[in-house]
């Protein structure tokens, strides 16, 4: 767990727990593209008694049909409404006080209503801060929790949001998600094997997005993979991992290789450069040139925790990341 949950983390966490009982309504920002796996279960925890607006950003790199199917999951929760925007877009964030109203429902009409803007480092929580305020306040940069302490801001439409740092959680415990964190950039490079988030991204495409994978690449095939029965043994030194390329029922490895061979990664003697590959395929995943994407959909929401490997946060190139401010 090496700087996963550094000191300023757990100060924040209990600064949230202890200006929660003023706040009228809370924003979750989330990215679009994995709104389940973007989302720290210690912060529906800590709000499991307030009106929750969730907020999926970067909507315009993900899927517009997987965003509608994540807005209606979330919008019949009870005390719950989704708005997906980019937070570059002033008219789509136009909507949010609005929305912020009707879930805190009366509030004395001598005080605004009290918004608390929370979520995971890199969602573009402070990119909508300044959107909302329309001038620079929150500050963004270039690595994660770039936010220390929590800002207070007053916004039109009588809302008074109040910004915290963002706050990760020590372990995630569903091993896709971390797998989906990695190949969105949310998390360090190094903290699962690049080939490997590689290997599954590119089998978790062929099932989601076959069309825009083989298109992106001139790849003639997407070859299946069958699990390896011995895979679900439980070896000497820990649990059994989920066989993530059986879930998916392609080969990713076959597949990254085939995108390296294409993409410059051919080596003399007809070695291939896996690296080469998954640089390629996560890189352009990244700055949306296989197109609109989502990565999960509701149904991939699992009914209990599975063990997943403890990762590090990775250092953004801004709040919005990969060139996208959202």
């Amino acid at each position: 767990m090496l700087g996963w949950f550094p000191g300023h983390m757990n100060k924040a966490r209990r600064q949230i727990t202890e200006a929660l009982p003023e706040v009228d309504v809370v924003i979750e920002v989330l990215d679009a593209r994995l709104p389940y796996s973007s989302a720290n279960p210690m912060l529906a925890l800590l709000t499991r008694h307030k009106p929750v607006l969730k907020l999926l950003s970067r909507a315009d790199l993900a899927d517009p049909a997987r965003t509608a199917e994540w807005v209606a999951f979330f919008d019949a929760q009870p005390d719950m409404r989704a708005l997906a925007v980019t937070t570059t877009n002033a008219r789509e964030l136009k909507r949010i006080p609005r929305l912020c109203h009707e879930l805190a429902g009366a509030v004395r009409p001598d005080r605004d209503v009290r918004v608390m803007i929370m979520g995971i480092p890199n969602v573009g929580k402070s990119t909508l801060i300044n959107g909302l305020a329309g001038k620079s306040i929150a500050k963004t940069g270039n690595e994660p929790a770039v936010t220390k302490r929590q800002q207070k801001v007053r916004i039109d439409g009588r809302v008074a949001l109040i910004d915290t740092p963002g706050v990760l959680w020590p372990k995630i415990e569903d091993q896709a998600s971390a797998y989906r964190l990695a190949a969105s950039g949310a998390i360090r490079d190094t903290a699962i094997d690049y080939v490997d988030v590689a290997v599954v991204t590119a089998a978790e495409l062929a099932r989601r997005y076959p069309e825009a994978l083989t298109a992106r690449y001139r790849l003639k095939a997407l070859p299946s993979y069958a699990a390896n029965p011995e895979s679900a043994r439980v070896e000497a030194d820990g649990p059994a991992r989920v066989d993530l390329l059986a879930m998916a029922g392609f080969d990713g490895h076959a597949i990254l290789a085939e995108i390296a061979s294409r993409r410059g990664g051919l080596r003399p003697g007809g070695e291939v450069d896996l690296h080469r590959g998954a640089e390629v395929l996560l890189h352009e995943l990244r700055d949306g040139k296989l197109g609109r994407l989502t990565l999960e959909t509701p149904a991939d929401i699992p009914p209990e925790p599975i063990p997943g490997p403890e990762l590090e946060p990775a250092p953004a190139e801004d709040d919005a990341g990969s060139g996208h401010t959202a």
